[in-house]
């Protein structure tokens, strides 16, 4: 599904990506292991086309990705490692934004909404403005923000970072449920 070839990415003098080769099938869950300033948010950058690599090539389902390509791009979601939630909007206001930022006709919006919020257990915060919810609530919602599209490939910036055990082990049970459903993640991690 996703390859990556000799991709090197450099900033000035600094290479924050050298030469990397990857390749990621279909509903593999791909974890990106390494320190702060080991590349893996430039390469993510890269992955979504945020970034252009000085050298190699990416191809997803064997298109190359660039920054124009919007057939691609409906095929990503994303979950920043920053929250990007409108605080002063509810949970459910903020996904049915996120469908009309993706032109999902409204009566399918109202629906994947409504099926998010039960899917990632959003119901009992579906009407608190994002501003009052916990962090563990929050990055659920970020959750359900980078699928209201339905995307095949999900890409995740430290899903879990600064949130409590049990909203963890929750997260982890729900993203176990999408690779069941044949979704391809790939996940930062800091170590």
């Amino acid at each position: 599904m996703i390859k990556i070839n000799h991709v090197t990415k450099k900033f000035g003098h600094f290479t924050a990506v050298n030469s990397l080769n990857l390749e990621i099938t279909t509903g593999e869950f791909c974890a990106l292991l390494g320190p702060n300033g080991a590349g893996k948010t430039t390469l993510i950058k890269m992955l979504v086309g945020l970034l252009k690599p000085e050298e190699g090539i990416i191809t997803i389902n064997d298109m190359v990705l660039d920054r124009n390509n919007n057939k691609l791009k409906k095929k990503i979601g994303i979950v920043p490692q920053h929250t990007n939630l409108d605080k002063d909007l509810t949970v459910k206001e903020n996904l049915l934004f996120s469908a009309k930022l993706f032109k999902i006709p409204k009566i399918e919006a109202e629906k994947k909404t409504n099926e998010l919020i039960d899917f990632i257990d959003l119901k009992s915060v579906e009407n608190k403005t994002t501003r009052k919810l916990s962090g563990g609530m929050k990055r659920k919602l970020m959750i359900a923000k980078a699928l209201i599209h339905d995307p095949d490939i999900i890409f995740m910036d430290e899903p879990t970072i600064r949130i409590d055990l049990n909203a963890r082990r929750r997260i982890w049970d729900v993203l176990k449920a999408m690779k069941k459903e044949g979704k391809t993640f790939i996940i930062i991690c800091i170590i």
